[in-house]
């Protein structure tokens, strides 16, 4: 993250499915907005009452956007995390026009009120097919036996 960029973490509902595309590069891109909007207990009521919703253009690059492409439909409750940038523009008509914009580093789906399965990528561009010896996901682990570290086995662990 460069310096004087906003980090923001929104959670909220996808207003429609990401929409895929990709540049004339290969480089894929998906966009989204996010409607996030804030519920206040009336105490006088016993109602929650909405107010003003937030809807956030989305946008997100390479992998991420098309894992989000392939596991976020309309309607999902996301979390979301990247960097809020400010879009501007003028119109035919000669108005400035300016927008914010989230520019993705991560999403996932909201567990509050769901669960979710999660499946572990190929990731691309690795030297060595077999998972790294501290990859949390690696399908088969084993802890080393004490011989293979060099020490004798004790009833109690060394640290």
């Amino acid at each position: 993250m460069s310096v004087g960029e906003t980090p923001i973490t929104v959670v909220g509902n996808l207003t429609d499915d990401p929409e895929l595309r990709f540049t004339p590069a290969g480089v894929a891109m998906a966009r989204f907005t996010i409607a996030s909007t804030p519920r206040t207990y009336d105490k006088t009521t016993g109602q929650w009452k909405d107010g003003t919703a937030l809807f956030l253009r989305t946008t997100a690059w390479r992998e991420i956007a098309e894992h989000a492409a392939d596991t976020l439909t309309k309607g999902m409750r996301v979390v979301a995390t990247g960097r809020l940038v400010q879009h501007n523009w003028q119109t035919p008509e000669g108005e400035n026009r300016s927008m914010l914009g989230l520019d993705l580093d991560d999403i996932g789906p909201s567990l509050k009120f769901a669960t979710a399965k999660v499946t572990k990528t190929q990731r691309t561009g690795t030297t060595s097919a077999a998972p790294a010896a501290d990859d949390p996901w690696a399908a088969t682990r084993t802890a080393p036996t004490p011989a293979a570290v060099g020490a004798t086995p004790t009833a109690e662990p060394p640290f």
